[in-house]
């Protein structure tokens, strides 16, 4: 295991459980430094590949999230935060979960192109599509490559309703088309929040936005007219659990309408990715957490029974059930299922450059 590098979750390039060897370092090279093949590359630089994907909307019956289409695009995840979820996913491409998920990443250019061709298709039916269910839609690379735009224009000339879930602030530069989907009650946005502490946030989630820029989009986003809602997520047994009121009263503050949360969930390599954070950056309440965290999950790091997963079971699941609840019904958030959004608007304009007929 390296110390922590700067900017970056993981502390290791933990090999895929897909390998049907793993390397290990010698010890006698690891003490005196004498050979770098050996360990993760100290300051490991962002390489950004071209995923060659020929369909663009991704599919589940999962009865724990609220959409049954989402779009992912991007493959890894810069943010690098060390609990995520979706770490596992890149060992499916050949890489580690570890350094290589938040260095290694893969972008879907012609997404919009790819959405076009699905959304015309005479056997599509209208469902709503979730923009973040996997990595984030406006993580770094966004900025430049701008394919997360992209496809929000291609759902509002489609007239298709569509949702969007971020840690990031850069949200706020797309608030143009948001504002004129969510008029025609197409969409609404999340953006999760996981901290106040600044420190903590530098080594669990490095590379994404600040808990104030991330306020701050709420506020924008509420400001246009788009329904707003945040996240407590991941809430982490004695690292943040003590931040769910903080974080849900800033948010209210701030415009959210909605909130919701999850427990942090450790899924095959995260587990031992976690385990390793805490020993460099919370090593006396390590045996803690993970104690806590397993009495949530029937006695196990991970529980990924649906109806369990998100937010675990027992004594301290229910605690934290309790506080969330109480505090959201106190400020006033939107409680129960929200308003649908429009499916009916959903129609397939002209081929791409056809004049209109008068």
């Amino acid at each position: 295991m390296n110390p922590s590098i700067k900017g970056r979750g993981a502390l290791s390039n933990r090999p895929s459980r897909f390998h049907a060897t793993v390397p290990e370092a010698d010890p006698e090279v690891v003490r005196t430094g004498c050979d770098d093949e050996v360990l993760p590359p100290r300051h490991p630089a962002t390489e950004v590949r071209i995923d060659p994907t020929r369909t663009i909307i991704a599919r589940n019956k999962s009865p724990d999230v609220p959409f049954n289409q989402s779009i992912n695009p991007y493959r890894g995840c810069e943010h690098g935060c060390i609990y995520c979820f979706a770490r596992p996913t890149h060992a499916y491409l050949d890489h580690s979960p570890g350094l290589d998920f938040e260095t290694i990443l893969y972008a879907k250019p012609n997404a919009a192109a790819l959405l076009d061709e699905e959304l015309r298709r005479k056997t599509y039916k209208p469902e709503v599509i979730h923009l973040g269910a996997n990595t984030d839609p406006y993580q770094p690379i966004e900025r430049e490559l701008k394919i997360t735009r992209s496809i929000l224009e291609k759902a509002l000339e489609f007239g298709h309703p569509i949702t969007v879930l971020t840690k990031s602030a850069l949200v706020e530069r797309d608030v143009d088309v948001l504002a004129e989907l969510a008029r025609r009650r197409l969409t609404r946005a999340f953006v999760s929040i996981t901290t106040f502490d600044r420190d903590l946030k530098r080594t669990l989630e490095p590379r994404a936005a600040s808990v104030a820029a991330r306020l701050r989009a709420v506020k924008a986003l509420s400001a246009a007219g788009i329904p707003t809602g945040v996240m407590v997520a991941p809430v982490i047994p004695k690292v943040t659990d003590h931040e769910i009121e903080t974080i849900l009263e800033a948010a209210r503050a701030a415009g959210a309408s909605r909130a919701g949360w999850t427990l942090l969930r450790l899924p095959l390599e995260v587990r031992e990715l976690f385990e390793e954070w805490l020993a460099e950056h919370r090593p006396l309440a390590a045996a803690h957490v993970m104690n806590l965290l397993k009495g949530a999950r029937g006695g196990r790091a991970n529980d990924s029974r649906f109806g369990h997963r998100m937010r675990g079971a027992g004594a301290y699941a229910e605690i934290l059930g309790q506080r969330f609840t109480a505090t959201a019904r106190r400020l006033g958030f939107e409680q129960g299922e929200a308003v649908p959004l429009d499916l009916s608007q959903f129609s397939v304009p002209g081929p791409p450059g056809q004049l209109a007929l008068w």
